[in-house]
């Protein structure tokens, strides 16, 4: 993404392009005073502050913060203090959000475990028991079926005439 032009307007189809979003989520960023676009009669005009919003909110969706969240740390903008307020808040807020999805990776990665497990446990039971029933199964069936038709059926071969001397 190039960088904005201070005094460029951007249009919902344009935002909606660069950063994958719909025009409905534009709306409602809108509606909660996420952003803030000038309108030209009925059409929405957005400045090169709204793009950066816009910007930081996907980025702080894509990362799993709220929209409340995201709200409270664009609202601390101030640059007569270098952003110094909002960098602090952000900074107690991302490393939080790291700690949060570590946990939340460990707990998938433990979950991962329990299921793999429970596969292999299944498909030893299935294998003994009940092998017509395993996911593969039907892949097998329809090989050894292929298989068992050849040997009963082989192609036909064709001779070659030998020549007469």
């Amino acid at each position: 993404m190039a960088p904005a032009d201070p005094v460029r307007t951007y249009s919902i189809r344009q935002l909606c392009r660069e950063f994958g979003v719909t025009a409905r989520a534009l709306r409602f960023y809108e509606d909660k005073g996420l952003l803030a676009p000038a309108r030209k009669g009925q059409t929405r005009v957005f400045s090169a502050r709204d793009r950066a919003r816009l910007k930081l909110i996907v980025q702080g969706k894509n990362v799993g913060f709220s929209l409340i969240e995201i709200r409270e740390m664009l609202d601390l903008y101030d640059r007569k203090d270098g952003n110094a307020q909002q960098l602090a808040v952000s900074l107690k807020k991302f490393r939080g959000q790291v700690e949060a999805l570590k946990q939340q990776r460990e707990a998938v990665d433990a979950a991962i475990e329990t299921l793999t497990t429970g596969c292999a446990w299944i498909e030893k039971r299935l294998t003994e028991f009940r092998p017509d029933l395993l996911p593969q199964a039907e892949d097998y069936h329809s090989i050894l079926s292929a298989q068992l038709d050849q040997d009963h059926h082989p192609a036909p071969t064709h001779k070659l005439a030998r020549p007469r001397s």
